[in-house]
């Protein structure tokens, strides 16, 4: 093999590596990567909003079992809970379930024990003179929760929501353990069909990742400093 980087493998394969075999297969590449992301981060969001709210409940038989499972969830690597999906999910289904919603599911589980900390942090970082105050027109405690604290904690979550939605994005890759043809199983594919191009192939992948995750990452920042400046 010739000294030197020989990028034509990352030309010749850029359809693959960005959009799988569609149309005339299923997505893949960074197509899918995005899927997984933005589908795992809409359901991670309603899951982490109704865990964060139960997180911070007045009812101890409510708040202190949810309490144990976020921390049994965040304390166990996602890899671990994409296994326990993908042989888990088609015994209680009792049919076969995609390899993309089994990863989907994973990740929905894991960020939403991780989201439900960002929602806690959120609500607890209210004055408490809000609730009081809320209180004292008459309104219950869940409504306001529901109209006065959750409104003005969401807003202080948006930056931590983006940078969770960041690393969404870099967990995804392990998605190639169960078969999905995200980005980094894609790029397998293709040095496994090469051979030769291991550095290229996988240095681009990380070049795609950076892009990615550095332009989320920015857009957190400009967030939190448009959300601070305007407190």
């Amino acid at each position: 093999m010739d000294a030197g980087f020989d990028f034509t493998v990352i030309w010749d394969n850029m359809a693959h590596f960005m959009i799988g075999r569609y149309p005339s297969g299923p997505i893949g590449g960074v197509l899918l990567t995005f899927y997984l992301a933005v589908v795992s981060l809409v359901f991670s969001f309603f899951g982490g909003l109704i865990l964060g709210l139960m997180c911070v409940s007045r009812n101890r038989f409510i708040k202190y079992p949810t309490l144990a499972i976020v921390n049994a969830v965040r304390g166990m690597p996602l890899l671990m809970v994409i296994f326990w999906m993908y042989f888990l999910l088609p015994v209680l289904m009792g049919r076969t379930t995609p390899e993309s919603w089994t990863v989907i599911m994973a990740l929905t589980v894991f960020t939403s024990a991780y989201m439900s900390q960002i929602v806690q942090a959120g609500i607890e970082g209210i004055a408490r003179g809000q609730t009081e105050a809320a209180l004292s027109t008459g309104l219950h405690h869940w409504q306001a929760m529901l109209f006065i604290l959750l409104p003005q904690g969401l807003r202080n979550m948006i930056p931590s929501f983006v940078n969770q939605f960041v690393s969404m994005i870099k967990d995804t890759s392990l998605a190639f353990i169960v078969g999905v043809s995200e980005l980094t199983h894609v790029g397998t594919q293709v040095n496994n069909r090469t051979m030769i191009y291991p550095t290229e192939i996988f240095l681009f992948i990380a070049v795609v990742y950076f892009i990615i995750c550095f332009a989320f990452t920015s857009l957190s920042r400009w967030l939190e400093t448009r959300l601070a400046w305007r407190k």
